[in-house]
């Protein structure tokens, strides 16, 4: 049953990217959207092309290996500090007394903002675009840590303390375990928010890398290369999320969402 579900998904979802391409196509035949918008077919082309041909200095796949560095730095500072700190803001006190005020006020600033400060605290190297995607991914996860502890059933917590349970017990064996799917999910968000970001990043003076691609399309007013930097990001972006959905099926088979 579950094998069939799978082949369905498997299928719908094939079938409305195919759909998708069909309609792109389609419409880049006209004479209104053929002004703005490339084939598909050429936008291909060029991916292809640039597998083995350089975009700039580098080839399509060193400047894709280049944004997943980037932001597999920034994810994964995002994620421990994400974890920790959602962990203390909800669970001590002391640690919501402190930090929440400081979560509140940072959690609306938009990536792109940070830009300007980027650059004047830490320059225009990688370390720039590190901070651009931490910043946007450690609000999310934050977020969903925060959610799942304040989940936990408290009927269950006080059953628990009632019976002699220590703290760190309690957290151990209850909290933390009601609170891993929702922690994935904002994994998950994080993740895909932190690739969307590195277009952002990459904009702190980059000669390499996906959101590069775009930015020198922009400036050449090259549309096919606009275009294929836009579909590879797209791309990743779904393969990303479908590894982080494959990991939670298999750490968190007893409580997978989206069934």
């Amino acid at each position: 049953m579950k094998n069939r579900e799978s082949v369905q998904k498997l299928v719908w979802g094939t079938g409305s990217l195919a759909a998708l391409f069909g309609l792109w196509y389609v419409l880049s035949c006209t004479a209104s959207f053929g002004r703005l918008m490339p084939s598909p077919v050429e936008v291909i082309q060029f991916i292809g092309q640039g597998l083995v041909t350089p975009i700039g200095r580098q080839a399509l796949g060193q400047h894709i290996l280049w944004s997943l560095s980037r932001v597999m730095v920034g994810y994964v500072a995002a994620a421990v500090c994400g974890i920790l700190l959602g962990f203390c803001a909800s669970w001590f006190k002391v640690g919501e007394a402190v930090i929440k005020p400081f979560y509140l006020l940072l959690r609306s600033i938009p990536s792109i903002a940070w830009i300007p400060l980027a650059i004047l605290w830490l320059g225009i190297g990688e370390r720039s675009k590190y901070f651009i995607i931490f910043i946007t991914a450690v609000m999310i996860i934050m977020t969903n840590v925060m959610d799942g502890v304040k989940a936990v059933d408290p009927d269950l917590l006080g059953a628990a303390r009632m019976l002699g349970t220590k703290e760190n017990q309690l957290f151990i064996h209850i909290v933390l375990p009601s609170a891993v799917p929702q922690i994935f999910n904002g994994l998950q968000v994080a993740l895909g928010s932190a690739w969307a970001a590195v277009l952002a990043a990459e904009m702190v003076r980059s000669s390499e890398g996906v959101g590069w691609i775009i930015l020198a399309g922009q400036s050449s007013m090259n549309m096919v290369q606009i275009f294929a930097g836009i579909v590879v990001i797209g791309l990743i972006g779904l393969f990303l999320a479908s590894v982080m959905r494959f990991a939670e099926s298999k750490l968190c088979a007893w409580n997978v969402r989206g069934k």
